[in-house]
């Protein structure tokens, strides 16, 4: 991560000024109506403090994939009557994110004011981070407001290039991602114990090898597991596993050996011959894999080795479930080993953070996302983070000059 503070949102003076706050609300949509909130209510503090302090707050966001033109079933229109109804305060909407529409109804906010502008994708310079539709999108405001890490891996007009142009700040939900993930990786409580599942580790390459730099233990499991027992010798059958990619997972092993960070892996799986639900099954050692059969979990003899490590640790990062959750009764290994980290949440015994959207998924399939510390919905941008990638929407945020901050303040 490069050096230097990043400007948090408590330190802007914000009374009557008109304050860009960029958010995320690409959320799911049923029947043209939102059906999971989850990221509406998470901008709700931002939201809330920038109104009590009077400001004039102009909502940036995205919606799907319109490729920079005007899609009507894309529209952020559908998002202002639940926002609305959240907040407990009437919420604008403008049918453009720049140009006439945008400037009058930004013309007409008064302090506490909230306004809603339609996706900014609709312009194709949003995705270019465009130099002169980010100029346009500033014009519109006086301080930027950045409160979407789902979006702070993208370096995108309203993510990036407008905090070019304003003096810059951190919104309250970015500031909370961050201050957990910081805590987790950069100065955790040690031991700290990393969980890496899913299924391919040519997806996860950068994350692991980052990892092992820095966390005492890491569990490997998923089917991704299954290339690093290949790579070990093991017999994986018709397992899903990367047969090009051996070479990189004795790589893996090798740098974990070398940084003193120990590299657990199944000690026993549960196997079957086929991917359905409630499919015949039993649980095999290592060598005891037929090669008609396929590894769909962690056996219990690795469920309570990684319990034992677990317990152990104090700090805890989790990205991807352990098997395939999705169908009982291959989701128990991820159930387990998830309701014994979130007990030890409780417990005041560990500090769990976990990121990713399966992983999300899979903590919710365990009911126990609410257990932990910390749970990102950020998917790519946390995962980049764990990576050890400089995040453009972040950075930027840290090399605001200092006579930008002095005039906002």
């Amino acid at each position: 991560m490069s050096e230097g503070k990043i400007a948090r949102l408590e330190d802007a003076q914000v009374s009557g000024k008109r304050v860009l706050v960029r958010v995320d609300f690409n959320v799911p949509m049923a029947d043209g109506k939102v059906s999971d909130d989850t990221r509406l209510q998470s901008a709700l503090p931002t939201i809330e403090w920038l109104k009590d302090k009077g400001a004039r707050i102009i909502l940036l966001a995205h919606f799907g994939r319109p490729k920079g033109k005007v899609d009507a079933s894309q529209s952020l229109k559908p998002v202002m009557a639940p926002l609305s109804e959240r907040l407990g305060a009437p919420v604008r909407f403008a049918g453009d994110c720049i140009g006439k529409q945008a400037e009058k109804a930004v013309g007409e906010l008064k302090d506490g004011d909230v306004l809603l502008l339609e996706n900014t994708r609709f312009h194709a310079g949003e995705e270019a981070n465009d130099a002169e539709f980010a100029a346009q999108l500033a014009a519109l405001g006086e301080i930027y407001v950045n409160d979407a890490f789902s979006a702070a891996h993208r370096a995108h007009a309203s993510t990036e290039g407008v905090a070019r142009l304003l003096p810059a700040y951190a919104g309250l939900a970015l500031q909370r991602e961050l201050d957990h993930v910081t805590a987790a990786l950069e100065n955790p409580e040690r031991p700290l114990l990393a969980i890496v599942g899913g299924a391919k580790v040519s997806t996860k390459i950068d994350l692991l090898m980052n990892l092992v730099t820095k966390v005492n233990r890491l569990f490997v499991g998923g089917a991704m597991a299954n290339t690093f027992l290949a790579a070990k010798g093991a017999d994986v059958g018709k397992s899903l596993y990367e047969p090009d990619l051996l070479g990189t997972a004795r790589e893996i092993i090798a740098a974990a050996e070398k940084s003193g960070c120990q590299l657990l892996l199944p000690e026993d799986v549960v196997v079957a011959r086929e991917l359905k639900a409630k499919a015949a099954r039993r649980v095999a050692g290592l060598d005891e894999i037929a090669r008609d059969e396929m590894i769909l979990d962690c056996g219990p003899a690795t469920i309570d080795a990684l319990a034992d490590s677990i317990e152990s640790a104090k700090t805890l990062v989790w990205n991807g479930p352990l098997g395939a959750f999705e169908m009982t009764p291959f989701d128990t290994g991820t159930v387990e080993a998830a309701r014994f980290a979130a007990q030890r949440v409780r417990e005041r015994k560990l500090v769990a953070v976990a990121g990713g959207g399966d992983t999300v998924s899979a903590l919710n399939h365990a009911r126990v996302a609410g257990d932990f510390t910390f749970v990102s919905t950020a998917g790519g941008a946390f995962l980049e983070w764990l990576e050890g990638k400089p995040l453009p929407g972040i950075e930027v945020l840290r090399q605001m000059p200092q006579t930008d901050m002095d005039a906002a303040s």
